[in-house]
């Protein structure tokens, strides 16, 4: 008993030391405390025989936990002997580790800053889309009326799962459990945490510098992988809500297109643009107004990857494809718009091709290569003339590009010798637009200076205000070029005279023509993802891909739109006013109709006057067709079959020849001349309907398409083979027939005989006349004389005609006697004349003997009929020409009637059916209709119409694009 209460005491003394010593790092010596309290506080008793030994300092360092109240202690009894050592070791750990929850503080809170710090800056590097609102459709501002957020929103994870996406802490103080080999020394047996320090002063200012390296590298690795972490999952939530998005707004595109909402504007503000331009495109006036409209000028040089650029911008292979040759001929107008399904259709066709399908791609394509091969010229390598197509599909940014043929530097074999030059000025042309945007195209993989184009964009746009420079094959130029830096200066636009606006470095594919837009594009963001342009900060992040290219030529293309369309609204204000006030000034008295109108006005007149055809009497075609087919067979009947029949002896010679004649010449000739005849009586009429003056009515500017109507219809028009056989028939029948049954038809078959004569008597007269030349009146009253010839003849001619008048019923023909003694006569008076002169005149002096002897013997027959009744038996008078001329009268009768029928039966009709045809066919030939219908009339309202209809679209693309805004 005595002995714990000496040890209390003991330990009262002791407390009070420590109290009053618990500022003092170093304690009092260890002989001054108590024999009790040593042997508490101390491993072992002073009464032991073991001796301690001696500290290395006077001090002794104590943990925070010396300033900690001390408890009552209850003291067992105490046992003399060998006692385990006690140093608290569980006080110092809890303190090391009240120490790395402070670490583990810092870390959590560095590394939340840090990545907030991250996530501002991607937050930053992201566009602005608040400018694109107006792209979006009214439909999406109103989604929330036809899809419900709320189930939306309850089916999105809560709270709880999202807090399952952040980081696994417990990993990381694992990683961080690696401190504790810092704070571990010696074996298994003995704690990190020691009252006493070993070391030396160096050794533990090593051990801190050492300790803090690798807490600040750990805390490092922590900041970088956390900081990856989010990067990559707020990458991977954009491109997620990207797709989704993509697909609300194709779902309500194809709600829309099925009609179940109906927007206020029908059609999109790209579709009213890109008409706008359509139109102009056709106006060809002094005014050159079309040349200020914003559009997207690709432009570069040959195979440097324009047409590969627009069909990523198209997202569809569309364009004709060819390995170092020449396929864009011409320029393609390209309009891109956004649409539910992905599909291209030209402006002049109603048929849409669906560009998911391979099928449809490679019909557009062949299509595209048809048309460019129409618009080029004969002896011409490449057409200005433009081609218009229209690619619709989900996320399509709106835009209207023209592709342009590529510049080339040398002409090669096959093309045209100015095929250079003509690309020239077609590419001037479209970029000497001050509101045109030059998408400069040029190649990464080979050298920079063999570059054309850049030259002739820096002499378009020398300051860069409009142009924007595009760096296609990276790729190949990335492994290619040795220098990267050299690709940097390319893009920076160091490496040429031009200047741009923007600079772009793109990857169109790996060379194979097969390859699909989604592979070209895995295979562009993966190359861009591990270049070493991008790694080594050479290229921004909004510089590379035809994604960020496509967005930043839309927002350009759309900034110059709103910026100068209204100025050109105004423009075309004046233009119209002007071309009206002109019209005014000219034709107060007429509409203003242009060239389709003027064509509907001309086509309704000729079907008119075609109608008319129909109308004419059967009479008046009898007597026409009748007369047109005498004055064609006429010679024919009178030479060869008439006069050698007259110059037998007797009537039944006379029948036999006329009999033998007629039947060869209806065998042969006498169809083919009556279908002739009645094919151009058609023609007559028709062109007299069509020419003949309407009085007032009648309009001179339709005379040249009616004129190109009617030939362009005779031309087609073709009488119907059968006619000739079944007229032969009838002709034949008809002439066989002798039978005269009364005196009205023989006295008009001497009529029509007499004026057959009279007319070859007629002819006959003229052709003596101006063989012998004027006779002595003409000769004193116009003072006229005869030439040495005409005495000649004249001379020649009296001789004959002494010889007739000894001989009336004279052959047809001279002997040769009686042309010597001709001769000799002339000769004896002074006249020299050659045999052949003496035929050739005697022809015609025989002739008219003849033709004045036959016109008597008509009229002797005037009374003939009672003989021709009685067969002219017991009776001089025979009257067989008579005869012969009523066959011939009334085989022409006959025929002209059956002429007749088939004109108005058959022929007018199929007339009028091919003047539709002609019509229709110039109504689709715009070419012919500007070459039919020219005059300053036609072009004035022409304009006019234009012009008129420009502002019209402009005024309402305007008016749609303040609606957006």
């Amino acid at each position: 008993m005595w002995r714990l209460r000496r040890a209390a005491v003991a330990c009262e003394v002791c407390q009070s030391l420590v109290k009053h010593s618990s500022g003092v790092k170093g304690g009092l010596p260890l002989q001054k405390l108590h024999l009790v309290s040593r042997s508490i506080y101390h491993s072992c008793h002073p009464t032991l025989k073991l001796q301690r030994p001696q500290l290395r300092t006077s001090f002794q360092q104590f943990s925070s936990l010396t300033n900690l109240p001390l408890r009552k202690l209850k003291f067992s009894p105490i046992k003399y002997g060998y006692q385990p050592r006690r140093n608290f070791w569980p006080a110092r750990l809890a303190t090391r580790l009240l120490k790395l929850r402070y670490l583990i503080l810092g870390s959590a809170v560095g590394g939340g800053y840090t990545a907030k710090k991250t996530f501002d800056q991607w937050k930053d590097m992201i566009p602005d889309l608040s400018e694109y609102k107006w792209i979006v459709p009214d439909i999406v501002w109103e989604i929330d009326e036809y899809i419900d957020f709320e189930k939306i929103r309850k089916a999105l994870p809560n709270s709880e799962d999202l807090v399952k996406l952040a980081p696994d802490f417990d990993k990381i103080v694992e990683s961080l459990s690696l401190l504790k080999d810092l704070f571990t020394t010696g074996s298994s047996g003995e704690t990190a945490f020691r009252a006493t320090d070993h070391g030396s002063e160096s050794d533990k200012h090593f051990r801190k510098v050492s300790d803090k390296e690798k807490i600040d590298q750990l805390q490092e690795e922590l900041l970088h992988t956390q900081s990856k972490f989010w990067n990559l999952k707020y990458q991977r939530i954009l491109e997620r809500l990207e797709k989704e998005n993509k697909e609300l707004r194709k779902l309500v595109l194809q709600k829309d297109d099925k009609g179940i909402h109906h927007r206020k504007l029908k059609k999109s503000l790209i579709d009213m643009y890109s008409e706008v331009l359509d139109v102009l495109s056709d106006y060809d006036a002094s005014y050159n107004t079309q040349d200020h409209l914003p559009r997207v000028v690709v432009v570069g040089d040959q195979s440097a990857g324009k047409t590969s650029v627009l069909e990523m911008i198209a997202q569809a292979r569309i364009f004709p494809r060819g390995s170092g040759e020449m396929m864009t001929r011409s320029p393609v107008k390209v309009t891109l718009s956004e649409g539910p399904h992905h599909v291209a259709l030209f402006k002049d066709s109603s048929r849409e091709f669906d560009l998911t399908k391979e099928e449809d791609l490679a019909a557009l394509r062949h299509e595209i290569e048809l048309r460019m091969r129409k618009n080029v010229k004969e002896g011409c390598t490449v057409s200005p003339e433009t081609i218009s197509l229209n690619v619709k599909g989900p996320g399509l940014q709106r835009m209207v590009l023209v592709d342009l043929p590529g510049v080339i530097n040398t002409v090669t074999s096959g093309m045209a010798p100015d095929t250079k030059e003509t690309i020239f000025s077609i590419s001037k042309a479209y970029m000497q637009n001050p509101n045109a945007i030059i998408l400069c195209i040029q190649d990464g993989s080979v050298d920079a200076e063999r570059s054309i184009v850049t030259d002739l964009v820096s002499q378009m746009d020398p300051h860069g205000r409009r142009t924007i420079f595009v760096l296609t094959k990276v790729d190949l130029a990335e492994k290619n070029v040795a220098s990267p830096s050299r690709i940097q200066q390319i893009i920076e636009g160091k490496l040429f005279p031009m200047k741009a606006l923007g600079y772009f470095a793109v990857v169109t594919g790996k060379g194979n023509s097969s390859e699909s837009i989604e592979a070209i594009r895995e295979y562009e963001e993966e190359f861009f993802q591990n270049s070493k342009l991008l790694k080594t900060s050479m290229l921004k992040a909004h510089q590379v891909t035809t994604r960020n290219l496509s967005l930043a030529v839309s927002d350009c293309f759309w900034k110059m739109v709103r910026e100068s369309v209204e100025q050109q609204a105004d423009s075309f204000k004046a233009t119209r006013f002007n071309l009206e006030t002109e019209w005014k000034n000219n034709y107060p008295r007429l509409r203003e109709l242009d060239r389709n109108e003027l064509f509907e006005k001309a086509k309704n007149e000729i079907l008119d006057e075609v109608i008319s055809l129909s109308q004419v009497t059967p009479k008046h075609w009898e007597e026409i067709l009748q007369q047109s087919l005498w004055e064609r067979v006429s010679t024919h009947v009178i030479e060869n079959i008439y006069l050698p029949a007259a110059q037998t002896m007797n009537s039944g010679t006379f029948n036999t020849t006329v009999d033998i004649k007629l039947k060869q010449w209806t065998d042969k000739q006498l169809p083919n001349k009556a279908v002739e005849v009645a094919w151009e009586t058609l023609q007559e009429e028709f062109s007299r309907f069509m020419t003949e003056p309407k009085g007032k009515e009648h309009d001179d500017i339709f005379d040249k398409l009616k004129e190109a109507v009617k030939e362009e219809s005779i031309k087609r028009h073709k009488w119907n083979d059968f006619a000739e056989d079944s007229l032969r028939v009838i002709q034949h029948n008809a002439l066989e027939d002798r039978s005269i049954s009364d005196k009205q038809q023989w006295d008009a078959a001497i009529y029509f005989m007499e004026e057959a004569l009279q007319a070859r008597l007629k002819d006959t007269e003229s052709a003596i006349e101006n063989m012998v030349g004027p006779d002595w009146k003409k000769r004193w009253l116009y003072w006229k004389n005869r030439t040495q010839e005409q005495c000649v003849h004249n001379e020649t001619k009296n001789e004959l005609e002494k010889m007739l008048k000894c001989n009336e019923e004279h052959p047809a023909y001279l002997a040769s006697d009686e042309i010597t003694t001709v001769r000799k006569n002339l000769e004896s008076r002074g006249v020299e004349v050659d045999p052949s002169l003496i035929k050739d005149t005697w022809h015609q002096v025989y002739r008219r003997h003849f033709l004045k002897t036959a016109l008597n013997h008509c009229n002797l027959c005037r009374r003939g009929f009672y003989y021709y009744q009685r067969h002219f038996v017991d009776s001089e008078l025979e009257c067989n020409d008579v005869v012969l001329f009523w066959r011939i009268q009334r085989m022409l009768a006959i025929t002209a009637n059956t002429l007749r029928q088939q004109l108005t039966n058959t022929e007018v009709r199929r007339l009028e059916k091919n003047v539709k045809e002609v019509l229709e066919d110039f109504a689709e030939d715009g070419e012919k209709k500007i070459k039919l219908l020219t005059g300053k009339r036609v072009q004035l309202a022409e304009d006019l119409k234009k012009v008129r209809e420009i502002q019209e679209k402009l005024d309402a693309f305007i008016e749609a694009l303040h609606q957006e805004k």
